[in-house]
């Protein structure tokens, strides 16, 4: 049985996966969910299969992440190549979205009086773009209104193990000064980045109610998949998490 996180403010049927409880063995070991990784594709295709039967659904939908900032409305699985964005809109039932991520956050989306819900990848570059703002237009495109939607970040890299150069953090500058308090001092001319305080601020601007589930990908293996710490031990391939939603 899979023991999904669960974020307080989303009603309908969704979770922030965990590592736990899937059939991938090796390095994938647990709940893999990427078919974009090197896994052995059937074990991913049974992770997925878990996944959409824990939040009551026929279907897990996933697109093939690019750090963008578009999204869009789907109504069921992609027919062919999966499209090249990073957030999806839905209201239809037995359709579960999903976000992949190893340190990137997931957001999960939901006005539950119109019965609409998203979900969204967002990296750091993601985030910036405004991949949460695309997702909130489609889904008040699609009926939603922006003061009933909850927002819901999960597990993902956490400031004290995130660390950047002043390239990265010149990027946040040039977008809006005030982005100085998203980023700590670290060791040399390093910094520590908030990747979920800036998304929180940024839904909250946005008119949404949000929060973040705390859980840093990073710091627990035993848990979560992490890009960073792969390549902190020596590189390689590395599983994906999974966080998805379907309507009620």
């Amino acid at each position: 049985m899979l023991t999904p996180i669960r974020a307080d403010n989303i009603t309908v049927p969704h979770g922030f996966f965990t590592r736990i409880g899937g059939v991938s063995a090796g390095r994938y070991e647990g709940l893999n969910c990427g078919p974009g990784s090197d896994d052995a594709p059937a074990a991913v295709a049974e992770n997925r299969s878990r996944v959409a039967a824990t939040v009551d659904a026929a279907e897990l939908v996933t697109v093939h992440q690019v750090h963008s900032a578009d999204a869009i409305h789907v109504t069921g699985p992609h027919q062919g190549e999966r499209p090249k964005l990073d957030g999806m809109v839905t209201a239809t039932k037995g359709v579960a979205l999903g976000a992949l991520h190893a340190d990137c956050a997931p957001v999960l989306f939901e006005d539950a009086k119109a019965n609409i819900v998203g979900a969204a990848h967002a990296g750091w570059r993601g985030a910036l773009g405004g991949v949460t703002d695309a997702t909130i237009a489609e889904m008040v495109k699609l009926g939603a209104t922006r003061e009933n939607i909850n927002a819901a970040i999960g597990p993902c890299i956490s400031q004290r193990a995130y660390e950047v150069g002043p390239e990265f953090m010149d990027e946040f500058m040039a977008d809006d000064m005030e982005n100085t308090r998203f980023f700590a001092g670290g060791q040399g001319d390093r910094m520590q980045f908030d990747l979920p305080g800036y998304l929180l601020n940024r839904l909250r601007e946005a008119g949404l109610q949000a929060e973040w589930t705390g859980h840093c990908t990073y710091s627990d293996p035993a848990k979560f998949y992490s890009y960073r710490r792969v390549c902190h031990e020596g590189g390689g391939d590395y599983g994906r998490l999974v966080s998805a939603i379907t309507p009620a």
